[in-house]
């Protein structure tokens, strides 16, 4: 469904999986500069975020079984405390993925707009003889993004904040350490507000100082942080070390679920056959390519741009997904096309999940069979 938000003057509809929300209302470099300012200096932007799904989950079983079937340990998840889950394939695949917090009445998974009634189903078909209810709520409730690094309080409305990069409690990390991490420095967090009061709760916070921003200055700053989405980084092969997304998303030492042979194998032996890069994309022809196009090296395919965004001090930026043999210093060519037309823009390398695809906590080899999966080379994990 639309957002109100886009009958304000100036609005620009976001497509594809933004679609409902606006891109921008007019000025969206003005509006990025104001997200990524510092709230310690005031007042920034929101983000109309009314777009994405939202599911409840009740029931004294609640946060047990979820903890059964997905990838994060939310056993004994506080109040007030936000992490993030994935649904994995029994193959290890990434199906589902949604940032998740209790009231300590509910349950309230946010995700994708497009995910939100299969994400409830999947669930629903899984509840067996458990005490949960499972609802699609996107309906009744909207998200609003906020460029504040807290938890929600007491009394405050139900807020799930984005800890990324931060290591999660049983997590680990492929990329960089987190003081070094550009998205340090990306504070997030999505407060859900009655659909019905969306409006007036974005004018409210316009009378107090804030501006709103789009999608545009969103993603930019999300590309810009290495921020992996579902919507698109993930296609049907996805693992997700290859996104580095075992920081926030995954519990290396709990109880089993659907897919943890595939994660603990990788992580323990193995190598992500593909892995995240960011990319500084050249911009001096003034027509960038979109996500889907193909990444080549030496006049050979290897990957896919996933993200693209105009960044307001980088430039045109995006995300792509390579092998994890493509050399980590190559220069890269992006092709797609448009309107018919052919485009290519050459592409330079940053490192988010490194080549030699080792964790910074991964296990020392011991003995044959584990020095033979782990060896450069190795065939048996990169067919995943």
């Amino acid at each position: 469904m639309d957002s109100p938000l886009l009958a304000r003057h100036g609005a620009v509809a976001a497509t594809g999986p933004d679609a409902g929300v606006a891109w921008h209302y007019g000025d969206p470099v003005a509006e990025q500069r104001a997200l990524a300012r510092a709230t310690t200096t005031g007042p920034g932007a929101i983000v109309d975020q009314s777009h994405l799904g939202v599911v409840r989950v009740t029931g004294p079983d609640r946060l047990t079984w979820l903890h059964d079937i997905t990838s994060q340990d939310v056993a004994t998840l506080a109040p007030r405390t936000s992490t993030e889950l994935l649904v994995l394939s029994p193959q290890g695949h990434v199906e589902h993925a949604a940032g998740v917090v209790d009231d300590g009445a509910a349950t309230w998974l946010v995700t994708e707009t497009d995910d939100a009634a299969p994400l409830a189903a999947w669930l629903d078909r899984m509840r067996f003889l458990r005490r949960v209810e499972v609802a699609d709520e996107s309906a009744q409730w909207a998200a609003i993004g906020e460029p504040v690094a807290a938890e929600g309080r007491e009394g405050e409305p139900v807020t799930w904040w984005d800890t990324w990069p931060r290591v999660a409690a049983g997590g680990t990390r492929y990329g960089p350490a987190e003081a070094e991490h550009p998205g340090t420095g990306r504070p997030w967090r999505l407060v859900l507000v009655p659909r019905t009061s969306l409006a007036a709760e974005v004018a409210a916070r316009e009378d107090a100082g804030w501006r709103l921003a789009g999608t545009w200055a969103a993603e930019a700053l999300r590309v810009e942080a290495y921020r992996p989405r579902l919507a698109r980084e993930v296609d049907h092969r996805t693992i997700p070390h290859e996104l580095d997304w075992l920081r926030t998303a995954v519990h290396l030492h709990k109880g089993c679920y659907r897919g943890q042979e595939t994660v603990a194998r990788v992580h323990n032996l193995g190598r992500p056959p593909r892995r995240l890069v960011f990319l500084h994309l050249d911009g001096s022809g003034h027509v960038l390519p979109e996500p889907g196009a193909e990444v080549m090296l030496g006049g050979r395919a290897v990957g896919t741009m996933t993200s693209v965004a105009r960044h307001h001090e980088l430039g045109p930026v995006g995300l792509a997904v390579v092998r994890r043999s493509v050399p980590e210093d190559a220069e890269l060519l992006v092709v797609g096309e448009i309107s018919g037309e052919r485009v290519e823009v050459a592409a330079a390398q940053e490192v988010v999940v490194p080549g030699e695809g080792v964790s910074a906590d991964r296990p020392a080899a011991r003995g044959p069979v584990a020095r033979g999966l782990s060896a450069p080379g190795h065939r048996g994990l990169g067919a995943l």
